[in-house]
């Protein structure tokens, strides 16, 4: 026997509305007609879910968290836009998450087992991967990247289509104008490539010889005088075919209009 969706008597679910087996909805939230929840999704209380939004199975959403609303965005027309929420999320409370928009591919996207802690926003057209965090009150404009294992400090704010590489991690109170290359370390008020994430990495099961090779790509590349691309065929020549440099070359060469953060001194 399939279990069936719990709505508390003070939601209001919208006639259209697809609720999957198990799913749950809290005391005075409000679901529209447009929106998916998966199996076992929980609307913990007086969350709001609109537009043609989707949450993946096993999502939590924690009170006064605002899905699916209209983009902040003046140039928004009221376009058929989506949000798309993966698997296994937990969306802490007071979080906003906007649909996308014409002009950058009518999706929002965040993929499964994220953590947006209390306060996070993340605007139109932006991309997330799996396994990423958002301490308290960080901050995406739009049309911004996130690679999987991405770690965002408490009250960091993200440039609009800014890119962060995979297993980057920002420090908290952080103002990241430039793309993150992937594994690097990032910190200060204006923010400036501090080293690599090297917690990260250990963190999550890289070797003693992938950090070393990965810190003499850094210290490649970032090190003072001549240009950034000069030193990506240096890398490319010291290390031919290693997968992990490879990763960080081609992030490099496919610029996305913000330039790539440096260190502080330039080296």
């Amino acid at each position: 026997m399939t279990e069936s969706a719990s709505v508390h008597p003070t939601a209001v679910v919208e006639p259209g509305a697809k609720l999957g087996a198990g799913a749950v909805v809290g005391p005075q939230c409000w679901v529209g007609s447009e929106v998916e929840l998966g199996e076992r999704v929980v609307l913990v209380s007086h969350v709001a879910v609109a537009g043609r939004t989707s949450i993946g199975a096993g999502t939590r959403v924690y009170p006064f968290a605002s899905l699916g609303h209209p983009p902040q965005d003046r140039k928004y027309r009221g376009e058929p836009s989506r949000l798309v929420i993966g698997r296994e999320a937990v969306i802490r409370e007071h979080v906003t998450m906007n649909p996308g928009t014409a002009g950058g591919g009518m999706e929002t996207v965040v993929g499964d087992h994220n953590l947006f802690m209390a306060g996070c926003h993340v605007a139109h057209d932006c991309r997330i991967g799996d396994h990423v965090v958002l301490a308290n009150h960080a901050t995406l404009g739009g049309h911004v990247t996130i690679g999987d294992h991405v770690i965002l400090g408490g009250l960091s704010a993200v440039h609009q289509f800014v890119r962060i590489g995979r297993h980057a991690m920002v420090g908290g109170m952080s103002g990241v104008e430039h793309d993150v290359v992937p594994f690097g370390l990032v910190l200060g008020e204006r923010a400036h490539l501090a080293g690599l994430n090297l917690v990260g990495l250990r963190r999550h099961g890289f070797s003693r010889d992938d950090v070393a090779r990965l810190g003499e790509t850094y210290q490649i590349l970032f090190r003072a005088g001549g240009a950034l691309l000069d030193r990506v065929g240096e890398v490319e020549a010291t290390y031919p075919g290693d997968p992990l440099v490879a990763e960080i070359v081609r992030f490099i060469r496919d610029p996305s209009g913000r330039g790539v953060l440096v260190p502080a001194d330039g080296g």
